[in-house]
C-alpha cells in the first residue's frame, strides 16, 4: 500500500505530475492501479487532505470504522455498463485487492465496476481516456492479465 501525500510529493518533485496530466489531457489512454487510481481523483483524506491529479472529479475517503481494513484479498467486481476494459472477463470475476481508502466519484457514470467491503464501493472507473482499478490486475491471474491486454488494445487505437 502507498500513501497518497507521499506519492503526490514524488510525482511533483520528479516532474511526472505534469507529464501524467498532459498525457491524459492529450487524449492518450491512462490506467491507474490501486493508489494510482486514487491519484486520478480531486483529493484524498489519507493522512491529511491532499489534492490529486483532478482527472476524475471525486474524493478518496477512508472506509468507515465498521469495515475490515485493510480490504485485502480476493473480491468480485460487478461490472457496470459494457466496457472494453472488461471485454472477455465474466461479470462478478474475482480480482485481488489491498487498500484502506476508496475513491468516491462525484458522478456515478464514471464507475464501471463495483465491489463490496461491508458496503458497495467503486472498484473500477473511467472518464473518457482515463481508467482506474482499485484492485491489482497484475496480481489477479487470468482475469487481471485479460484486463491488462484489454488496456493494451485501447492504447493501440
Amino acid at each position: 500500500m502507498g500513501a497518497f501525500p507521499k506519492a503526490v510529493q514524488v510525482l511533483k518533485s520528479t516532474g511526472l505530475w505534469k507529464v501524467i496530466i498532459d498525457h491524459a489531457e492529450n487524449g492518450k489512454p491512462l490506467l491507474g492501479i490501486c493508489l494510482g487510481m486514487q491519484l486520478l481523483f480531486s483529493d484524498s483524506e489519507e493522512h491529511r487532505l491532499t489534492d490529486g491529479l483532478g482527472l476524475i472529479p471525486g474524493h478518496v475517503v477512508q472506509f468507515p470504522p465498521d469495515r475490515i481494513v485493510p480490504h485485502m484479498g480476493w473480491n468480485e467486481v460487478v461490472q457496470g455498463e459494457k466496457n472494453v476494459l472488461f471485454q472477455k472477463i465474466p461479470d462478478r470475476a474475482d480480482f485481488y485487492f489491498v487498500h484502506s481508502y476508496y475513491a468516491a466519484p462525484d458522478n456515478e457514470k464514471h464507475i464501471i465496476g463495483y465491489s463490496d467491503n461491508g458496503g458497495r464501493f467503486a472498484s473500477a472507473v473511467q472518464k473518457e481516456n482515463v481508467y482506474g482499478t482499485q484492485f491489482h490486475p497484475e496480481k489477479s491471474q487470468d482475469n487481471g492479465l485479460t484486463l491488462l491486454r484489454n488496456f493494451a488494445y485501447i492504447t493501440e487505437k
